[in-house]
């Protein structure tokens, strides 16, 4: 590391470490867990932000009805804020929820003065806010999907007219029938509607007068009922978050049931179940976009956690899944798993090189995806910390086939000349790269971003592309700017990941349906028949006759090739000895409650 890059490290620790006059007001140093996000955030209103990271900060502030149990392996979803779990009609198309009573949302002023509890009409007017068109929503085609009666209807309308959305107008499919009790009424089956809702980052209550005092504020100002609340946003560079004072009684006991067999999760069950919720107090969260300073700032001490140890480091952290011996006598753990996401290029379908449905587009981007060195990339970049994808779906989610092998794994120059050729893609002047069928310049583009670790995948993929005679330029940016360019539109091919935040694997191909264009559909792909294959394993419950229709849209997804899927990660996460009772979940993100910090007397 620079000496420049050591000096900002420190500085950095010495700002997160907790301000003294607190924890002499507390009586005692706070229990705090401080880390780094290698992606910085974009903001904190569910419906605004598609990004993990600020996800995961929501997801500690904002409450859904529903979460999963911390410990339960595989996926068990549980009540958060509702009382039991929903009523549903046995054709799946009328679904009652209750919120438990007595839960409040944090002090906020909005509130003057008063307590503010937690009703069903919270979550009425916070998916209203999802389906109203001045929002942009980019979570509104999945809320869509529900098929909510009158709610899109209304939309639409308002879309026509102009006019502001009436956020007191009753909807015949989201009603709040009192003061506890919400009714859902879908125009279709859906089985799985419940598994939309139970994303508590994007689904969870805000208040309508906390919206209406801080216009043009709610990325910056939110409140919740959740365990943590914001007390510091230095953008992209510090987030710090403070146990809620006014959160309600919560016990580890009542929230987890590991299996029997669960040796790990029963351990934890035994240490931590008279405690109450949350059990640290504050959480610190940095911003280190570089891999080293990262892992050296958690080797000095400044952070106690690292999540996603990055490969470069995987050798001397966790060689062969084991805790290094020097770390291990400092009595860091480390947690090692196959992660339920998946990483893959995106190609822009309306962009006139890539894009395009005709024979000779789909060929391109065919070869491009056969040209890419998934195994180097993972061998190399990677250090082994990933397998190949053969399709959409992530592992631990309902589709996934742990032994299908497709062509979206493999890496084939030859096939990939042959299909180039065959086309018309060719070098007709000797340069050594090929040109357009009407012979034209070929140069593909690639957004990227500046950090070490994502050089070192782009040089990969770039020597790959260059065997077969394509070459690509790549345009830099932060990953936010990135993000924006993309959602817009104004793209050509872009790399990223995505992590699963409902166990079924039908949630991943919202990337390719029409209605997700703008949002979580980024190669902008629209394709009818894939339309109507969504919306057919939308109204079935599980079994075979699902399964098929999963399997046969991963066939597509390969065949048209607007994502060339590439790996899915093992995720390594180390956290020092004084951090206790860490878990990774696998379609989760609100893990902060189930920790503690027990420092050494």
């Amino acid at each position: 590391m620079k000496r420049r890059e050591l000096l900002a490290a420190s500085a950095l620790g010495l700002a997160l470490r907790p301000d003294a006059s607190q924890a002499a007001e507390a009586g005692a140093e706070l229990k705090t867990l401080r880390y780094a996000f290698r992606v910085a955030e974009t903001g904190f209103d569910p419906i605004k932000v598609t990004d993990l990271y600020s996800r995961i900060i929501i997801s500690h502030i904002l409450e859904g009805l529903y979460s999963y149990d911390h410990l339960a392996r595989p996926v068990r979803m549980r009540p958060l804020t509702a009382d039991g779990m929903p009523e549903v009609s046995q054709d799946f198309k009328t679904w009652t929820l209750r919120v438990k009573p007595g839960i409040f949302f944090a002090d906020d002023a909005a509130f003057k003065g008063s307590k503010r509890e937690l009703t069903a009409a919270d979550y009425v007017y916070s998916w209203k806010r999802i389906a109203d068109p001045a929002n942009g929503a980019a979570s509104w085609a999945e809320l869509e999907s529900l098929g909510v009666l009158g709610l899109k209807e209304y939309r639409d309308a308002l879309r026509k007219s102009g006019k502001p959305f009436d956020y007191d107008l009753p909807i015949e499919g989201l009603r709040a029938l009192d003061r506890y009790t919400l009714r859902l009424s879908l125009a279709e089956s859906r089985p799985r509607a419940i598994e939309i809702l139970a994303q508590t980052d994007l689904y969870g209550a805000v208040a309508r007068e906390v919206i209406e005092a801080y216009p043009g504020r709610s990325m910056d100002h939110p409140v919740g009922t959740g365990p943590f609340m914001v007390k510091e946003w230095r953008r992209s560079s510090l987030i710090v978050l403070e146990k809620n004072p006014t959160h309600r009684e919560r016990y580890y006991r009542d929230e987890v049931q590991p299996a029997a067999d669960d040796s790990e999760g029963q351990a934890l069950l035994a240490r931590f179940k008279d405690r109450r919720l949350p059990m640290i107090d504050r959480v610190e969260v940095a911003i280190i976009e570089e891999e080293q300073p990262r892992w050296l700032s958690f080797l000095n001490g400044e952070f106690n956690f690292i999540e996603r140890v990055a490969p470069t480091y995987i050798g001397v952290a966790m060689p062969k899944g084991h805790v290094a011996p020097n770390l291990a006598k400092k009595g860091i753990q480390g947690y090692r798993r196959l992660a339920s996401d998946v990483y893959f290029s995106v190609f822009n379908m309306e962009d006139p090189v890539v894009g395009g449905y005709t024979p000779d587009k789909v060929a391109l981007r065919r070869a491009i995806g056969l040209a890419t060195d998934v195994r180097g990339e993972i061998r190399l970049a990677r250090r082994g910390e990933a397998i190949p994808a053969q399709q959409p779906y992530m592992p631990d989610t309902y589709g996934y086939d742990a032994g299908l092998e497709s062509e979206m794994g493999e890496q084939d120059p030859g096939r990939a000349k042959a299909l180039l050729d065959l086309y018309g893609y060719i070098d007709r002047d000797g340069d050594g790269w090929r040109e357009m069928p009407d012979g034209s310049p070929l140069v593909l583009e690639s957004l990227t971003t500046p950090d070490g670790f994502q050089r070192e995948i782009d040089q990969i993929w770039q020597k790959g592309l260059a065997a077969v005679g394509l070459r690509v330029q790549y345009k830099v940016g932060k990953w936010p700017d990135n993000l924006k360019t993309m959602r817009s539109g104004k793209f050509q091919i872009w790399s990223l990941g995505s992590s699963a935040s409902v166990p079924d694997g039908q949630d991943t191909l919202g990337r390719f349906h029409t209605s997700r264009i703008g949002s979580y559909n980024y190669a902008r792909f629209s394709l009818p028949v894939f339309d109507q294959l969504l919306e057919r394993m939308s109204h079935l419950p599980n079994g075979p006759e699902r399964l098929g229709l999963l399997a046969e849209a991963s066939r597509l997804a390969t065949a048209y090739m607007p994502y060339k899927y590439r790996g899915h990660r093992y995720i390594t996460d180390m956290a020092m000895k004084e951090v206790l009772g860490f878990r990774r979940g696998a379609v989760w993100n609100n893990w902060w409650d189930y920790v503690d910090i027990v420092k050494e007397a």
